[in-house]
C-alpha cells in the first residue's frame, strides 16, 4: 500500500537492531559504541548503500531533539548528593572553561590553519563542548570517585547552552549589537533557562506525587514529558533550553517520585534510541569523499584542543577550588567529544557561513579519532593517575516492587585486592540502620551472609539501602576500605578527599 514507507521502516528497523547488537560488541572490544553508530549512517549513506541525505535544516532539527532527551536522561539519573558539592566546578567548567577553550583553539587554528578569525572561533567554539553522551556511556562504566564522575557528568549537561548560543552569535554574519549586550544577553538566557527548569521541575514533582494515573506506565511518559515542556518554555522565552531541561532532569530524578525505577528505565532506553538515531543520522550526512582532506586539519585542531585548550581551561576553571594535579589531569583527559560538537557544526552549516562545511568534516573526522583514542585510554590513565576508586558501591537500576515501597536502591560492591574491607566481618562494618548485605557473590556462588561472614578479595557485595541512608552507608564503606573495620579510631569517616 505504502511501499516507500515499507521501505523506510524495514532499513530503519534492521539499522535499529544492529546498532543495539553493537553496544555488547563495541563493550567487548572497547570502542565506544558512538562510533560503531557513526560508521553505520556512513555504511547506509552515499559512499556505501548510496543513500543520499543532504539536509542540514532537518539533521539540526532532530540533532537538537535527541540532546533534550540525552540530556534529561543525565539529569534525571544525577543524585543531587553528589552533584552539590561540585556544582562550583561543574558551572566554572561550563562557563569560564569554555570561553578559554574557544579563545586558546580559536588562535591556534588562525595560526596553523590560516584561517580568518571568525572562522577559527567558530572551531573553537564548536568544540568546546563535551558531549553528555559519551561522558556518561564512557564513565559508568569506570569505577571512579564520585566526586570525579559527577564534576565531567555535569558539566556535559550543563556546557552545551552556553555554546550553543555562542556558536549561533558566531555564525551571523557581523555584530547586530555592542559586544557587552551580547554578553548580558548570554546572561540573560543562562539566568532565565536556569529559573524555567526550576519551575517546570519543582512543579512537575508537586503534580506527579499528587497525580492518580491509571497506568504505572503513564508516570515515565510524563516525567520525560516535563523536561521536554521545560525545554520548549525556555525557548519560547529566547532563554537556554538545554539548561533548562538539565535543572528540571535533576530536580525530577531526585524528588523520589512514585515508580521512579520504571521512569529512569524509560529515560535510559529512549537516550538510548536518541544516541542511536542522533549518530547514525550524521553518518548519513557526512560525504566519505570530503574526510580525506580534512584529516590533517583534524588532527591538527584536535590536538591543539586536547594538549592545551583542555588542559589550560581546567586550570583556570579550578583555580578557586581544591583539585589536585592528578584529577585536574584526569578532567582534561576525561572531556571526550562526540555528537554534540558535530550537531553544532550543522548551525554554520544551515546558516551557509563560509568555510562551514570543511568545518563539519573536519568535526566529524576529529570526534573519530580523538574519540577512539581518549575513550580506550581513560580506564589504563585513571590507574596511571591513581584516580580510580575500586571498592567504590555503583547503583544498580532495577524495578521492583518493594524497593520502591522502601524508597531503597540496590548498591554493588567490590572487594579489589589491597582493599581493607578484606577481612572484615559483616557485622563489622557497622552500616546505618537502613542499610543492609543482602547477598555476597563468591567465585560464583551467591549467598546470603551472617552477621559473622568474613569478607574476601574478589568478593562482590549487593546492599540495599533506603534514600534516608545511602550517602551514610557509602561514607561508611568508602572508609573501611581505606582503614579497615578501625576506621573510626583513625577519624576516618569516609568523605573524599581531595588531595
Amino acid at each position: 500500500m505504502t511501499p516507500g514507507l515499507d521501505i523506510a521502516l524495514l532499513l530503519g528497523a534492521a539499522v535499529l537492531l544492529v546498532a543495539v547488537g553493537a553496544v555488547r560488541l563495541s563493550t567487548r572490544l572497547g570502542v565506544p559504541s558512538l562510533l560503531v553508530y557513526l560508521a553505520l549512517g556512513v555504511a547506509i549513506g552515499e559512499g556505501g548503500l548510496g543513500i543520499g541525505f543532504e539536509d542540514v535544516e532537518l539533521t539540526r532539527a532532530l540533532g537538537f531533539c535527541a540532546l533534550i532527551v540525552i540530556i534529561a536522561e543525565g539529569g534525571l539519573t544525577a543524585r543531587w548528593t553528589t552533584l552539590r558539592p561540585v556544582l562550583g566546578l561543574a558551572s566554572a567548567l561550563s562557563t569560564v572553561g569554555v570561553i578559554v577553550s574557544i579563545v586558546v583553539v580559536g588562535v591556534a587554528v588562525h595560526l596553523l590553519l590560516g584561517l580568518d578569525w571568525r572562522l577559527a572561533l567558530l572551531y573553537g567554539a564548536v568544540l568546546s563542548s563535551t558531549d553528555a553522551a559519551a561522558v556518561f556511556a564512557t564513565l559508568r562504566r569506570l569505577r571512579l570517585p564520585p566526586r570525579l564522575v559527577a564534576t565531567l557528568e555535569a558539566e556535559s549537561g550543563m556546557n552545551d547552552a552556553p555554546v550553543v548560543l555562542l556558536v549561533v552569535l558566531l555564525s551571523h554574519e557581523g555584530w547586530a549589537h555592542p559586544w557587552w549586550y551580547e554578553v548580558g544577553l548570554v546572561c540573560y538566557e543562562l539566568g532565565v533557562g536556569a529559573a524555567v527548569g526550576v519551575g517546570a521541575g519543582v512543579a512537575g514533582t508537586w503534580a506527579l506525587r499528587r497525580a492518580a494515573l491509571p497506568s504505572a506506565g503513564l508516570y515515565p511518559i510524563a516525567a520525560v514529558g516535563i523536561t521536554v515542556l521545560a525545554y520548549a518554555a525556555g525557548a519560547v522565552l529566547h532563554a537556554s533550553g538545554f539548561l533548562a531541561v538539565y535543572v528540571a532532569g535533576v530536580l525530577l530524578g531526585n524528588a523520589r517520585l512514585s515508580h521512579r525505577q520504571a521512569i529512569l528505565g524509560f529515560a535510559d532506553g529512549l537516550a538510548w534510541l536518541a544516541q542511536i538515531g542522533l549518530f547514525v543520522l550524521l553518518g548519513l550526512l557526512a560525504s566519505p569523499g570530503r574526510l580525506d582532506a580534512a584529516v590533517l586539519p583534524a588532527v591538527v585542531a584536535g590536538l591543539a584542543l586536547v594538549l592545551l585548550a583542555r588542559p589550560l581551561s581546567v586550570a583556570v576553571s579550578a583555580l578557586p577550588f581544591r583539585v589536585s594535579l592528578r584529577e585536574q589531569a584526569f578532567l582534561s583527559w576525561a572531556g571526550l567529544r562526540g555528537a554534540v560538537p558535530i550537531v553544532l557544526a550543522t548551525i554554520p552549516l544551515s546558516e551557509r557561513v563560509p568555510g562551514a562545511e570543511r568545518l563539519f568534516d573536519v568535526v566529524f573526522v576529529l570526534v573519530v579519532i580523538f574519540t577512539l583514542v581518549q575513550a580506550g585510554a581513560l580506564g589504563p590513565f585513571a590507574r596511571w593517575l591513581r584516580v580510580t576508586a575500586p571498592a567504590e558501591a555503583a547503583e544498580i537500576h532495577v524495578e521492583t516492587a518493594p524497593l520502591e515501597r522502601m524508597r531503597a536502591d540496590l548498591l554493588q560492591l567490590e572487594v579489589p585486592p589491597g582493599s581493607r574491607l578484606a577481612g572484615v566481618h559483616v557485622d563489622e562494618l557497622r552500616l546505618p540502620l537502613g542499610a543492609s548485605v543482602t547477598l555476597v557473590l563468591r567465585d560464583g556462588v551467591g549467598f546470603v551472609p551472617a552477621p559473622d561472614t568474613r569478607l574476601k578479595t574478589g568478593d562482590s557485595l549487593l546492599i540495599v539501602a533506603t534514600a534516608g541512608v545511602r550517602d551514610a552507608a557509602e561514607r561508611r564503606l568508602r572508609a573501611v576500605s581505606r582503614r579497615g573495620r578501625l576506621a573510626r579510631w583513625f577519624g576516618e569517616y569516609g568523605d573524599e578527599a581531595v588531595d
